[in-house]
């Protein structure tokens, strides 16, 4: 009975923890992080009543890039939509008058990440929605028991640079530490010793 208490008690805390923290979150990162294009990642470009210049699978090459008719290759990896677009649209005007481009992403092959050591299912896994490092243990299968919760670590590059973060799951669903229930980004690798 007093397990069972227990664990009831640890669970309420656990959703309260992700009723606390997703709004923030959601407030925080929404008007900041546009959807970046990355390798293996497959577009559908569509040119208005332009049929010709119109594409429903493209696929973002390893070396970043797409093939579109008569613009020869264009630089997809690390641009948003949006970029790719204006691009587009300013390099048709040579064959098309007032091209109007859309660009949109069918599936974002490129958005994983991945999570290793003392966790149920070690792997990939592919980014759908905002997933915040909590939310990807849960996807994971959860801990071992012999996981050290107070010293995951999470691998992330940014701006070209291997960044270290250290993550104490215990202080975050003890509502301690909600700064470290981090957004997971692209190719982020989470590590539980």
């Amino acid at each position: 009975m007093k397990k069972k208490s227990i664990l009831l008690l640890s669970g309420i805390a656990l959703i309260s923890v992700f009723l606390l923290t997703g709004n923030t979150f959601s407030q925080e990162n929404s008007a900041t992080d546009a959807y970046r294009i990355g390798c293996g990642d497959i577009l559908e470009i569509t040119t208005w009543k332009e049929p010709d210049f119109s594409r429903e699978e493209i696929l973002v090459r390893i070396d970043g890039k797409i093939s579109f008719p008569l613009l020869n290759d264009i630089q997809a990896a690390g641009r948003t939509p949006i970029q790719i677009k204006n691009d587009i649209e300013k390099r048709l005007k040579e064959y098309v008058s007032n091209p109007v481009v859309t660009v949109s992403v069918r599936s974002p092959e490129s958005q994983k990440f991945y999570i290793l050591g003392e966790i149920a299912r070690t792997g990939e896994y592919n980014i759908v929605k905002n997933l915040t490092v909590i939310q990807a243990f849960a996807l994971a299968g959860g801990f071992t028991e012999w996981a050290s919760k107070k010293e995951i670590i999470l691998f992330r590059t940014e701006n070209g640079m291997e960044k270290i973060i250290r993550i104490n799951y215990r202080d975050i669903i003890k509502g301690k530490d909600f700064k470290n229930n981090l957004r997971i980004r692209a190719d982020d690798t989470i590590i539980v010793p």
